[in-house]
């Protein structure tokens, strides 16, 4: 006994398809104009700020680290055994690097996973706050935001 399953994904829009104009019918258009929106005057808008890329805290932490013990990147790429340009890729956040290669690289410093990613988080609040003012965070205005999210 088997069972057909259609090989089909459901696709679930995450913003509504925009009709094209031809597409729409000019008998079934309203008559009543939509409110229309102004946009927010440039004096009003909240000041543009790059975020700072996970990548590029973690390299940094990293690379600190690695400064502080004295070490090359020679030394920490064989204790790590990963290769050394790509350790100086990572360092300098031009990759994006494996859970696996960061615990390989923090563990050839004497840190932990857990050491290196909190310290990276703390790199990325002290960031942050720096731009929103002190205490504020995602969300309504004056909460904080003390966690750490990580996506793939």
């Amino acid at each position: 006994m088997t069972s057909h399953v259609p090989n089909e994904a459901r696709v679930i829009p995450l913003r509504p398809r925009a009709e094209r104009p031809e597409a729409r019918p000019t008998a079934s258009r309203p008559t009543a104009s939509r409110p229309t929106v102004s946009p927010v005057p440039p004096e009003r808008r909240p000041p543009t700020v790059r975020e700072p890329l996970w990548r590029d805290l973690v390299g940094d932490v990293l690379r600190r680290e690695r400064l502080e013990q004295e070490r090359t990147l020679k030394e920490v790429a064989e204790a790590a055994r990963i290769s050394m340009p790509y350790l100086s890729e990572v360092e300098r956040g031009r990759k994006e690097a494996s859970s696996e290669v960061l615990a390989a690289a923090a563990g050839a410093l004497g840190l932990g996973l857990g050491d290196l990613l909190a310290r990276a988080q703390g790199e990325l609040v002290r960031l942050t706050s720096r731009h929103t003012g002190a205490g504020a965070g995602r969300g309504t205005p004056g909460t904080r935001f003390d966690g750490m999210c990580l996506a793939a």
